[in-house]
């Protein structure tokens, strides 16, 4: 269990926190209506609740695929096929909402430095532009569906937590979208398929070692410094 990649301790933690932080990043921007212009203006209003949801959904789908690559690794064994193709749809449906991040971060960014009404023209003016993702807009809904039905087939996940899993594709897509009630059923929907695999999938580890804890310590000061110095250039 602990000789592959991801290990089983990455996998658990993902298949528990990247539903979690999905969900706390759903909740917290339900309230503004979906569409670009009002999230703008959300974020102009409320920054510091739009910055923690955004960026909570984001971390969500960072941490996302050692759990997508856990799920389609247990699926494999009876279904190759579905573990397969699943795992590389989710795998790039991810890449893309991470892709539309990065454009959200910049429009937020034209509302501080420029006003909503500027940033909101400039959004407008870009919206409809293509680019690789454009064409790869269905693998962020579609993934999931291939997923569910191979979780199900492969006796991952039983029928009830599989039709959890494809509630996923219910969300939103693209750039600047906020929340709504399909949101919450599908990252609720997540947690729900994916939360107590997580959990067992930790049980099923074998207890660390004293050498693991004791350089867990060095190792993460040494993470949370060099994440530090990336902010610096």
């Amino acid at each position: 269990m602990t000789n592959r990649f991801p290990n089983g301790w990455v996998a658990g933690v993902a298949l528990v926190l990247g539903p979690v932080l999905l969900l706390a990043g759903t909740l917290l921007r339900v309230q503004f209506h979906y569409f670009f212009p009002d999230q703008l203006k959300a974020a102009a209003d409320h920054p510091a609740l739009l910055t923690a949801a955004y960026t909570a959904f984001l971390a969500g789908h960072v941490v996302m695929w050692p759990a997508v690559a856990e799920v389609a690794r247990r699926i494999a064994p009876k279904r190759p096929m579905w573990a397969a193709w699943g795992g590389v749809l989710v795998t790039v449906g991810l890449f893309a909402r991470t892709f539309h991040a990065g454009v959200d971060h910049a429009a937020f960014s034209a509302v501080r430095h420029r006003g909503v009404e500027e940033a909101t023209k400039l959004v407008a003016d870009g919206y409809g532009d293509l680019h690789l993702f454009s064409y790869l807009s269905f693998t962020i809904m579609f993934g999931w569906y291939v997923l569910a039905i191979g979780a199900y087939l492969g006796g991952v996940l039983g029928p009830v937590r599989a039709v959890a899993l494809a509630t996923t594709g219910l969300l939103p897509l693209g750039v600047l979208k906020g929340a709504e009630v399909l949101s919450v059923v599908g990252t609720a929907g997540l947690c729900v398929a994916l939360v107590p695999l997580g959990i067992r999938v930790l049980r099923e580890m074998p207890r660390l070692g004293r050498r693991a804890l004791v350089l867990a310590a060095p190792v993460a000061a040494g993470l949370g410094a060099l994440a530090f110095v990336s902010t610096l250039g």
